[in-house]
């Protein structure tokens, strides 16, 4: 290990995605392949230049209880799905209240309630707004309630860091641990804000993709022919726990999280810079004790835009050299934003657990300038002892996330 002398083990996964309600479902359409984007059915879409979007396969209001999905926002009800799934996979550790914590990262909050009550506000009238308006768009929110749902009295925070929220709430989950503060962290990212305004936002950055005839094709990460992302909600949470403890009660371990790194671009508010990210990549194995030959697979970050593609997959290049096999599971789920991290995370873990890493989907020309050893039409079998999960957002936030085989 590097600088931490705790060791930190990830005991619980649950995730709701575009291409499943839970984990497993997820897991098992990415290493088949399968695509969540889907042309978006409503009025108000037709308008805009992107009219794809990649929805949750299952609404988390149709999992929670009606009373109580009723009075959260759509990225709320998602991360309580999550966290519910993740702890019950943990196996509900018995820990100290005290000593459990809740790190949920969002990049947006409650899109989807602010905008719906300002319809709501300006048609008629402030009677009409919701009491539970301000819970439900505020980005500690989706923290706030898991904490509440769990019990858990050592903290519920949120980093709002762009693309790398949920990233940012795992590493900040591993600092938790190794400083002491609690023994339990549940941490993960949430994100639903399919909306017009994000939709139209993005889409005047020329962020977005405009294959609208073809949503399946449209999220192609690394590819020759790639236009840009495709919004994407949902939500991952992983619980982690000092393995110490993890053992002593005999807990599955799916993997331990052995560093992390963190760092800030400060050159501009959206742009890329390869700079940051290797000082990332690099953080995290040093924080982690681990060389770049260690490393066997990158989930890469990977969002399917021209510029930023080519910016990591330099990134990775320099910092670890061309060895390792590289991932980009937003080719099927699209870009999570907030979740994103923590669903990439999950997704590097399950690659060590199970020695398998899913093929990037739409791969269908790759980018001779990108140079890596991109995982191409089948998933890609090897015993890894270590990966890298990538995550970088909007106002140069870059963390990177190494893990190692239980």
């Amino acid at each position: 290990m590097g600088s931490g002398t705790i060791e930190v083990a990830v005991t619980g996964l649950g995730a709701s995605t575009p291409l499943g309600g839970d984990l497993p479902s997820t897991w098992a359409a990415m290493l088949a392949g399968r695509s969540g984007v889907r042309l978006l059915p409503d009025a108000w879409a037709e308008q805009l230049p992107a009219r794809i979007a990649a929805c949750c396969l299952v609404g988390p209001e149709t999992v929670l209880p009606r009373v109580e999905a009723r009075r959260l926002d759509r990225s709320e009800q998602l991360a309580l799905v999550c966290a519910r799934e993740a702890w019950a996979d943990a196996g509900r550790p018995d820990v100290d209240p005290e000593r459990l914590a809740v790190v949920i990262g969002t990049g947006i909050g409650g899109a989807h309630s602010l905008l719906a009550q300002d319809d709501l506000l300006e048609a008629f009238g402030p009677r009409k707004v919701s009491p539970y308006a301000v819970p439900m768009m505020m980005p500690n929110g989706p923290a706030a309630w898991v904490s509440i749902d769990l019990g858990a009295l050592g903290g519920a925070r949120t980093p709002a860091s762009a693309c790398s929220s949920g990233a940012e709430a795992v590493a900040l989950g591993l600092d938790l641990i190794r400083w002491g503060r609690a023994d339990v962290v549940v941490v993960g990212g949430t994100e639903a804000c399919v909306d017009p305004l994000p939709l139209a936002g993005f889409a005047q950055m020329t962020a977005l993709s405009t294959r609208n005839d073809d949503p399946a094709a449209a999220s192609r990460p690394f590819d020759l022919d790639r236009d840009g992302f495709v919004l994407g909600e949902g939500a991952a949470v992983l619980v982690l726990e000092r393995a110490d403890l993890a053992r002593a009660r005999s807990a599955r371990v799916h993997a331990l999280l052995a560093g992390a790194g963190v760092t800030s671009s400060a050159m501009h508010i959206t742009a890329s810079d390869m700079h940051g990210q290797v000082r990332a990549i690099r953080q995290a194995l040093a924080d982690g004790g681990l060389a770049p030959r260690d490393i066997g697979h990158v989930h890469a970050h990977a969002t399917s835009t021209p510029a930023g593609d080519q910016v990591e997959a330099d990134a990775v290049a320099a910092a670890l050299g061309l060895h390792p096999v590289v991932t980009a599971t937003k080719s099927m789920t699209g870009h999570l934003l907030g979740a994103a991290g923590a669903l990439g995370a999950a997704a590097a873990v399950l690659a060590l657990r199970d020695g398998v890493v899913p093929a990037i989907r739409n791969l269908d020309s790759p980018d001779p300038k990108v140079g890596l050893d991109l995982v191409r039409a089948e998933p890609r079998r090897g015993a890894w002892e270590a990966a890298v999960s990538n995550s970088f957002g909007f106002g140069g936030h870059n963390v990177s996330l190494a893990f190692t085989r239980a």
